[in-house]
């Protein structure tokens, strides 16, 4: 079968030729339906720690082709949602540890970093049964595709962030993540939802998603800004879903003594947080980070709001190609971004 994955480790991508892998117990073939490339998989195709040969890609509505032994639920023809964090849920270690985490830190996220990814003819789904939801009437493949990835990590940035009602949420960085973020505050209830990008395809979707301020970063200070439409307070919150390590401490600056910076972005090494951000050490600030949650009743209930109408995370999709041969394209949008992409993606008729 044909994939795009890793041809050169850390340096190289493009196309490559593999045997069609065989579901183990609990597991599913599956071919895509529709796939979208992020920007993690960018990141990780430069890392030199990723084999050769590897197929990339975590993002995937799907088609089950086969079943191993032990699948109950799911059967073949079945078209599913698949989660970007797909754990094992029968080992003794989820009873007591983050699903995200068992057998590993972030070792629930398996595609293209310990296993082939889904930008393939055919790829494997582990423990199909709990990490796939079928689609609902009324939702459509692309937007039961952002749910796995998109949805989840943004609308987890605000459970991280413990928003409220009537609180004020920062969200620094509103590419597709961010702007989930910024949805699923309005959806959680906070007053203010202050989104902070450049580009204004994405600050005017922020809008649409229940922002109510935009700062572009590009020609306004964010901490001075955040300042002066707080009167001074600071936020509740603040999501952090893009930017550097500069950023992470602006972040951290702007969020008021008692309140939480939600960290979504994989900081490097360069890290480092002065003092006078922090509050001396003594604001009772909180940093918080994780990996996104999965299962399949996460995606149920994605989905449900979907169907229900609360939010449409469609609304995400700036390019649309047909066939697997165009994943490449979405790819190189992804990696070079231009003012129009939030979020391309590929169906395979």
């Amino acid at each position: 079968m044909k994939g795009f994955g890793v041809v050169e480790s850390g340096k190289r991508v493009g196309w490559i030729e593999k045997d069609v892998p065989r579901p183990g117990r609990y597991e599913a073939l599956a071919r895509p339906v529709a796939i979208a490339p992020c920007t993690s998989d960018v990141h990780l195709a430069g890392r030199p720690v990723v084999p050769e040969g590897r197929i990339l890609g975590h993002e995937a509505v799907a088609e089950i082709v086969e079943v191993g032994e032990g699948v109950v639920e799911r059967k073949p023809g079945d078209i599913v949602a698949a989660g970007a964090t797909t754990p094992e849920w029968r080992t003794a270690a989820v009873q007591d540890n983050l699903h995200q985490n068992t057998g590993g830190t972030n070792a629930g996220m398996v595609w293209a970093s310990r296993r082939d990814g889904v930008f393939a003819e055919y790829f494997t789904i582990r423990d199909v049964d709990l990490n796939t939801a079928l689609i609902p009437e009324g939702v459509s493949a692309a937007q039961a595709l952002m749910v796995g990835d998109m949805v989840t990590t943004g609308f987890y940035g605000v459970e991280l962030g413990e928003v409220a009602f009537g609180d004020t949420v920062v969200v620094c960085g509103i590419g597709p993540v961010g702007l989930m973020s910024v949805a699923g505050a309005a959806l959680r209830g906070a007053a203010r939802v202050i989104a902070v990008g450049n580009r204004p395809a994405t600050m005017e979707l922020a809008r649409t998603y229940g922002a109510t301020e935009c700062i572009n970063y590009k020609t306004e200070d964010i901490a001075r800004r955040v300042d002066e439409l707080t009167g001074g307070e600071g936020a509740d919150c603040c999501i952090l879903a893009g930017g550097n390590a500069q950023t992470f401490v602006t972040c951290l600056q702007v969020v008021k003594s008692g309140g939480i910076l939600s960290n979504l972005v994989a900081q490097g090494n360069e890290i480092l947080i002065p003092p006078v951000p922090a509050g001396s050490w003594c604001a009772h600030k909180t940093i918080r980070g994780g990996l996104c949650p999965g299962g399949r009743r996460r995606l149920e209930r994605l989905l449900a709001m979907i169907q229900e109408r609360r939010f449409d995370p469609e609304l995400l999709v700036t390019q649309r190609f047909h066939g697997l041969e165009n994943i490449e394209q979405a790819y190189r949008l992804m990696e070079h971004k231009n003012n129009d992409v939030i979020k391309p993606i590929v169906y395979l008729d």
